[in-house]
Formats: structure tokens, C-alpha cells, sequence
């Protein structure tokens, strides 16, 4: 979808018309010179992908928790002052969170952190057998999916060879010369290994990229194929629309630190599709017995139905609260209307860097010998492709350029972040930024390619 380029005064109105403009007010905003920049005033935040802003009711939710721990200390499992009981204290979240991903509240569990999340599963239900063993994943996976996809074939010796562990994982990539992935080539590996595939592994959104991907037909592909889909929504829960229960997904993990705002590693959580059996292979712990009967202590497991019935560990309360503020922010304003805003953030940026004397267009991106002259594209794809992201590859590559363009802007308060070795990804923010946020920053990565030009490129 190409959108004109605004104006400063259109930027500036559209602030003031923004219904959800009150919203920047529930967050703290960073200082640019405690980020590293050499300017005062507030940062010009793009960096919600990685590590969303602290809201204002968190920082309270969090001083009331400490509170209670004081006074109340092990009573506050129980009894809380503020009607938020630590035993129960995912039980208000899950409502929310079950939107977000288009799911029931029983297929849905608050707990732990992604990649332990992801190796439970894994743990569950990838059981190899000598001809059905192998897992579909996309090269250039984050580190944390394809290091635990990659660590579990070699947990099956006793039913895989060597040989089959060693060329277990299917890497899907793009095509030579191409950035994204094709949902064709998807279907087509899954469609070429169907009897050899246990189970597909995909993000919701590719972090590098920010690609959001077609789901559906990748997940009825690989039942067909008799396999099992697992999907990544690190970028996609708070970012994107989803349906896991429409597309058929079998089970998920997700982070909460990233679009919803619960702090540095923040607790996640997991999706187990309702009805899926695990063929007796769960990892029980006590948080996964009945509620009814978890205090009885019986030497029987008696699990929770559904998602919940996989936990281990009890809810860590400090890594939680600050996700109640934001879950309870997004069910106010809507989701949907989140996502209309975030969809006109970043297309505004998109247009405004695409005005830049910098900008490559596609069709004129040079070859690796004619790499010589400072300036960027765009990889990510256009609506409905993409959510609250814009990954810029910097150009020449081959001088290694990317990191003084970074630097520039940082010292004007533009906080991004760096995907070594090329790309700087941005990301304006629905809850806390503003259109002339997104004309600031247009504007900073302009003056940093500048300053980086006049230096000289084999500075």
C-alpha cells in the first residue's frame, strides 16, 4: 500500500486528531542523553520490538507488590489488598491475552520464558520415529529457535542414526538475491519431505525482515503432510492479528517484553491447541495440577485442563505485573484500533524515508561490485505484510557502514536497533509514539546518512 508522504503540519494534525494520542501519557518516555545521545529531551523510541517502554501503572502495580511483600509477605499468595492474589494473579490476564491471539482462554498459559516455553513442546510433542523425524525451519531463525531446534533430534538416539540427527532440520530461505521468504517454496519443501516431516517450526513475523507470514496455508500444508505446526509469536503478539484457532496452529510460544511492555525478560507464555494429545509425554509440574487440588499435595497428578495443565513453575510475580498495565491498556482502546494506528505510523515513515536522496528503490539496487555509494532500502514487504516495523539494509555493505549510520542517529535520539551486519530496524510504537515522532525520525536518518557521507566512507 504506497501512502503520500505527509507534511509537517498534516504529521502535527494528526496528532491532535489521534483518538488514542492519551495513551503516550499512560508510558515513560526514555531521555536521549541517558541512551547514549548527545541531544536533551525525550528519545525519539523505536525500539518496542525489542524492549517495549515502561507504562506509568506498571511502575505502580510493581511499587503495590513490594508493598504487599512487606507487610504481608507469604499471605499475599491469598490475601491482597489489591484483589490481585499472586496463586491467581494470571487469571485476569488470560482473557486479554486469548484475544490477541485469536484463541480460547484454555488453550492459553502465562507462564515462564520463550525458549523454555519452546523446549517444553518440543519436548512434548516432537517424538521422531525412524521415518518421520525431521523439522522445517526457516534459516536465520533467531537464535533462540534454531538452537533449540537444532538441540533436540540429538536427544533421540535411541531411535534416530547419526546420520538422521545430523540432516534433521529443513532450513526454508529466501531465493538467491531475494530477502523474504515465499510461501510457495514453504509449501513446496513441506509438500517434497511430507513423509519424512514431524513437525514445521515458523515465526509469525520474521524478526529481521519483519515479514509477517501466511499462516494458514502453511499449517493446513503440514497437516496434511500428518505433521505437526508450531509457531513463534515473539513479534506478533501486540503486533499483529491473529487466529491461531481459525488457522489450525497446534501450539505457540510468545514474550511478553516486546509489543506488551512487562520489562526486561518478562514472564511468556504458551498456546497448546485444545484437543491435541500428547501421547503421555508432558512435563509435569506442580503449577500444572488442578487448582482444585493443587494444595492437597497428592501423590497423583491431576492436571489442569488444557494449556495451563503444562505449567511447571508458579507464576514469578515481579516478571508479571507489569504486563497486567498493558493487557489492560490494549482491552480499553481495542486491539483493532492499536493496529489501524500502528499500521498508519508505519506507513507514514515508510513514505517519508522513501522521500529521501538516500532511498534505493528496488529496481535500482545495486550489485555487490557497484556497492560504493551510501544509502539504504527497505526489506520489509508492504501492508498486509508487515506490522509495526521497518528493517533498513545499509548500503555499501561491503564497507560495513551500518553501525556509524547507528551511531548518528542515536546521538540525535532516534533509538532503533542494529541487526549486524546490515540492518537497523525501526519501530514506531501504536501505545506511545506519535506521528511527528515518525517525521523526527524520517528526518534523523536522513542527517545521519549525511554526517556519515561528509566523514567519508573509508573513515
Amino acid at each position: 500500500m504506497t501512502v503520500n508522504a505527509p507534511t509537517k503540519d498534516q504529521l502535527k494534525q494528526w496528532d491532535e486528531e489521534d483518538p488514542l494520542n492519551w495513551t503516550r501519557a499512560e508510558f515513560e518516555i526514555p531521555d536521549a542523553r541517558k541512551c547514549g545521545g548527545k541531544v536533551d529531551g525525550e528519545t525519539v523510541y523505536f525500539c518496542g520490538n525489542s524492549l517495549g517502554l515502561l507504562n506509568k501503572r506498571a511502575r505502580q502495580h510493581m511499587m503495590e507488590e513490594l508493598d504487599v511483600w512487606s507487610t504481608s509477605a507469604v499471605t499475599g499468595h491469598f490475601k491482597h489488598p489489591h484483589g490481585r492474589p499472586w496463586k491467581t494473579l494470571a487469571d485476569p490476564m488470560l482473557p486479554v491475552i486469548a484475544k490477541l491471539l485469536g484463541a480460547k482462554e484454555s488453550e492459553c498459559a502465562h507462564s515462564s520464558t520463550l525458549t523454555t516455553n519452546m523446549h517444553t513442546l518440543l519436548t512434548t510433542w516432537y517424538a521422531p520415529t525412524p521415518k518421520r523425524w525431521k523439522i522445517v525451519i526457516e534459516r536465520g531463525a533467531f537464535p533462540s529457535d534454531w538452537y533449540a531446534a537444532q538441540s533436540h533430534p540429538g536427544l533421540h538416539r535411541n531411535v534416530l542414526s547419526d546420520e538422521q540427527i545430523e540432516n534433521a532440520i529443513l532450513a526454508v530461505e529466501p531465493r538467491e538475491g531475494e530477502e523474504l521468504l515465499r510461501t510457495v517454496d514453504i509449501l513446496k519443501v513441506i509438500e517434497d519431505n511430507k513423509d519424512e516431516i514431524a513437525l514445521v517450526w515458523l515465526p509469525m513475523v520474521q524478526y529481521y525482515t519483519g515479514q509477517v507470514l501466511d499462516i494458514a496455508p502453511m499449517v493446513k500444508k503440514t497437516h496434511e503432510a500428518g505433521a505437526l505446526f508450531g509457531l513463534d509469536m515473539a513479534h506478533g503478539i501486540g503486533n499483529i492479528k491473529m487466529h491461531l484457532d481459525d488457522w489450525g496452529v497446534d501450539f505457540a510460544v510468545w514474550c511478553t517484553y516486546k509489543y506488551l511492555n512487562s520489562g526486561p525478560g518478562g514472564t511468556g507464555g504458551f498456546f497448546i491447541r485444545e484437543g491435541l494429545s500428547d501421547n503421555g509425554r508432558r512435563l509435569a509440574g506442580w503449577w500444572g495440577v488442578n487448582p482444585k487440588t493443587r494444595f492437597d499435595m497428592t501423590e497423583e497428578f491431576d492436571p489442569t485442563p488444557g494449556a495451563q495443565g503444562y505449567m511447571q513453575s508458579n507464576t514469578g510475580v515481579l516478571g508479571s505485573i507489569p504486563l497486567l498495565a498493558t493487557l489492560e491498556l490494549i482491552d480499553k482502546v481495542n486491539f483493532d484500533n492499536l493496529r489501524a494506528k500502528g499500521d498508519r505510523l508505519t506507513g507514514a515513515l515508510d513514505a517519508l524515508l522513501k522521500q529521501s536522496k538516500y532511498y534505493i528503490p528496488a529496481d535500482k539496487l545495486p550489485k555487490e561490485e557497484d556497492d560504493t555509494k551510501i544509502g539504504f532500502h527497505i526489506i520489509t514487504p508492504e501492508l498486509p505484510n508487515r506490522g509495526s516495523q521497518l528493517s533498513l539494509f545499509i548500503h555499501p555493505a561491503k564497507k560495513g557502514i551500518m553501525p556509524r549510520v547507528f551511531e548518528k542517529m542515536v546521538d540525535r535520539g532516534l533509538v532503533g536497533d542494529e541487526r549486524f551486519p546490515y540492518v537497523i530496524r525501526l519501530a514506531p510504537m501504536a501505545l506511545y509514539n506519535t506521528f511527528q515522532d515518525v517525521g523526527r525520525a524520517a528526518e534523523i536518518v536522513e542527517e545521519a546518512l549525511a554526517e556519515v557521507e561528509a566523514e567519508g566512507l573509508g573513515k
